[in-house]
Order: structure tokens, then sequence, then C-alpha cells
């Protein structure tokens, strides 16, 4: 059986909220595979939830960041060079929508509440890739998280897929310019999942009970299926050769073009 082996290898994940965030299922595959990780959290009340999810990792740093904040984006990377010196993978899985963008007609979105939500979904990973960069000396991985919002329309996600959308086109121009360096970036466009950020959108239910219906493999994704594909592409052993990429793991609901009987039916 092969085993992926990354001890002595450095990381940094962003985006853990609980231990239902698909972040914290590939926090948990790459320290089971010998890592060493950092996570960055935003205020006390998400640092003592980070701290109780990591008491078992092996000397996790936890560094307090607002992605919107020059300053803490700084103070991270700072604190990652003093601790780790060099830095092999970066997980991207922040994303925010101001609540209203998802309960009123798309037609309705503030320019405020458009900014916040490319503010922070997308030119997050931007900017911490340019930090990243200089700390990735014998090349790096970084993934970051989409939905199939990006492309398609998908009822009530409303700005959120705008963003994923600009998240997507980010990641293959940052793939363009930090390749020559060793440095590959890739997205992972997963499948409805029972996160909390999900359930805050109106009609997640349904849409998830369709999409397990309706995809190839008739069911659902996990988060373990999301984590262990995220796992490959932060190892140069394994994902070695890709970059540029949106890759799906939603049981083959995305290459679905024609459906030949509505849910439910047999």
């Amino acid at each position: 059986m092969y085993t992926l082996d990354v001890s002595g290898k450095t990381g940094v994940v962003f985006g853990v909220t609980n231990q239902r965030s698909i972040g914290w299922a590939i926090a948990e595959k790459l320290a089971g595979a010998g890592a060493r990780l950092a996570f960055s959290y935003q205020g006390e009340r998400l640092k003592g939830t980070l701290e109780k999810l990591t008491a078992g990792l092996q000397d996790p740093l936890l560094l307090q960041c607002d992605v919107t904040r020059d300053a803490e984006l700084d103070a991270v990377f700072e604190a990652l060079s003093r601790e780790f010196g060099t830095l092999d993978f970066l997980v991207h899985a922040v994303a925010f929508a101001p609540p209203a963008t998802f309960e009123r007609p798309f037609y309705e979105v503030s320019r405020e509440d458009w900014t916040t939500a490319l503010d922070v979904s997308a030119y997050s990973l931007v900017a911490a890739a340019r930090r990243a960069q200089p700390l990735m000396q014998r090349g790096g991985s970084i993934v970051t998280l989409s939905y199939l919002a990006a492309e398609r329309v998908v009822p009530h996600y409303n700005m959120m897929g705008v963003a994923k959308a600009a998240l997507e086109a980010s990641v293959r121009f940052l793939a363009y310019d930090l390749g020559p360096q060793g440095v590959r970036v890739n997205a992972i466009s997963a499948g409805p999942l029972r996160t909390v950020a999900a359930r805050s959108i109106s009609g997640f239910s349904s849409m998830f009970e369709v999409a397990g219906k309706l995809s190839m493999l008739k069911r659902n994704i996990t988060q373990e299926e999301v984590a262990g594909l995220a796992l490959a592409l932060l190892a140069d052993d394994l994902g070695g050769g890709v970059t540029g990429e949106t890759i799906y793991v939603d049981a083959g609901y995305h290459a679905m073009g024609m459906f030949l009987e509505a849910p439910g039916q047999e």
C-alpha cells in the first residue's frame, strides 16, 4: 500500500473555522502525512475553536489574520518566515459574501457587497500567494476551493458565483506567473457538502439532495474525498505536473448535460 510522506515539509492553511470545514479535512490529511502546519484565524472567538482542533497536531502555529488587511497578512508571513524558514504549500479555504447577496436577486447586489465578496473570496488568494512566493524557495503548491457556480447559474449562490469565477481565473494567472519558480496553483471545485457556510444558503438541503441523485455516482461526496485530492495536488510526487487547473470532486455532476429522469423517479 502506498503511503504519502511529507515529513519535514511545512504549510499554512487559511480558512479553517470548525471541524466540518473542508480546510480542516485537508489539514488533517497533511498532518497525518507528516507535515507541520500553520493556521490562520480571524478573531478570538475562532482562535479557541482552532486551538481545540489542532491540539493533537505536531506543534501547530496559530496566527491571527483578517485577509482584507495587508498588515495582518504581512505579519502572518513574517511569522512563517521566522518559524518555518521555507514554505512548501498553502491551502486557501477562504470565502465570504454578505448574507444579503444570497437572499436577494443578483441584480440587487450593492457595490459594497460586490467589493467585499471579491476581496475576501478571490483577492485574498492573490495576496497570500504574493507573500508565500518568496518562502517557496524549493518550489511549492497552492490549492484553493471553488464551486460549480463559477461557471453555471446555481440559484441563490449569486455573488459568490461571481467571486468563484474570479478565483478560478486568478488560479490560472498565478500558475503562469509562479510556474517558472516551480510553484503550482490549482483549484478544487467540490460538490455540495454539509458545511456551516453551505447551510446558510437558501435551498441548500434540496440542492444537496438533487446533486447526489443526479450525479454520475448517484451519491454526494465527502470532505475526505476533497481532502484526498488536495493532498495529491499538494505533494510533488503525485501532483507534480498539474497546475492552472480547476479539478472537480462532485461525483461527476458537473459533466452531466441531460437528465433522463427527475429526482426521485426510477
